[in-house]
């Protein structure tokens, strides 16, 4: 993927224009990190995303919505190639354009791996590994070939603290991650994504399984963390959508049925279907 991104021009304008936009959504003069362009998906003969064309913008966070089954995860996971891993008859179409190389990572010459080290994924579950609070950052930087014992230190204590959990582990990092709470061990997995320095960000559903504390936690990191990386988000819970995201994008059936800034898809939606889903009409 390297070689392939280093082909590239690097003088592509790295701004959408209007016209390129899904739905209409004015250009805010702002660098795009990605943008899926008529992307579909087809889980063996079943459809799951039609024509799903959408900006992520750069240090932005954009959550995705809309009822179960509707796409949302399917989506989030093409980013990441983590279809790749299941049934040899998935299949992409259309393209998602990562910038600022300008390279369609779903093309079949780009390595998934390569892919899955410039964009990190936090699950639903908090997924720490079975090794110390210590040793689930250091294994991806081994992987990276980080070898300098100090470097790899201090990389840890770095994504902890942007993690915000350097304080309340510093003085046990090799305990056990398990025996970490609910809420700490999800910030760890965070950490572990941020320790590789990810481009992209993604997060699927990321509190479902805490408690309201380790949520707003959660949420608290998450607006901070945009200012380090872009952030695309899945989450069945409006309010917290409205909370986080900048951009949200209502899904319906595999569809992009609506995209905008999040101020106006929540109080002023353009599209009947979006503003009965918020107010609760259906799903």
């Amino acid at each position: 993927m390297v070689n392939e991104m280093n082909d590239v021009s690097m003088n592509r304008n790295m701004n959408m224009t209007a016209g390129s936009l899904p739905l209409g959504v004015s250009t805010p003069g702002q660098s795009l990190k990605a943008e899926a362009r008529a992307l579909d998906f087809h889980y063996g003969e079943v459809q799951a995303l039609r024509s799903v064309s959408m900006p992520i913008w750069e240090h932005k966070v954009t959550a995705l919505i809309g009822p179960s089954g509707c796409g949302k995860s399917t989506f989030l996971r093409c980013f990441n190639r983590m279809h790749d891993l299941g049934e040899v008859r998935n299949r992409y179409g259309g393209e998602i354009v990562f910038q600022p190389d300008g390279v369609n990572i779903l093309a079949k010459s780009v390595d998934p791996i390569e892919v899955r080290m410039r964009i990190g994924m936090v699950f639903q579950k908090p997924n720490p590994f079975p090794k110390s609070i210590f040793e689930n950052i250091a294994y991806g930087l081994r992987v990276r070939g980080e070898r300098n014992k100090s470097a790899m230190a201090d990389k840890v204590e770095q994504a902890l603290k942007d993690a915000s959990l350097w304080e309340e582990v510093s003085d046990r990092l090799q305990d056990q991650a398990f025996n970490l709470s609910g809420g700490q061990q999800q910030r760890l997995c965070i950490a572990r994504a941020l320790a590789t320095a990810p481009e992209l960000l993604l997060f699927d559903e990321p509190t479902s399984a805490l408690d309201p504390n380790a949520t707003a936690n959660i949420e608290d990191l998450i607006n901070r963390l945009k200012e380090k990386v872009s952030i695309l988000i899945v989450t069945h819970n409006m309010q917290q959508a409205a909370r986080v995201s900048d951009y949200t994008a209502f899904m319906y059936l595999g569809e992009l049925v609506e995209f905008g800034d999040t101020n106006t898809v929540f109080t002023n939606p353009k599209n009947k279907q979006t503003e009965d889903y918020i107010t609760g009409r259906f799903g």
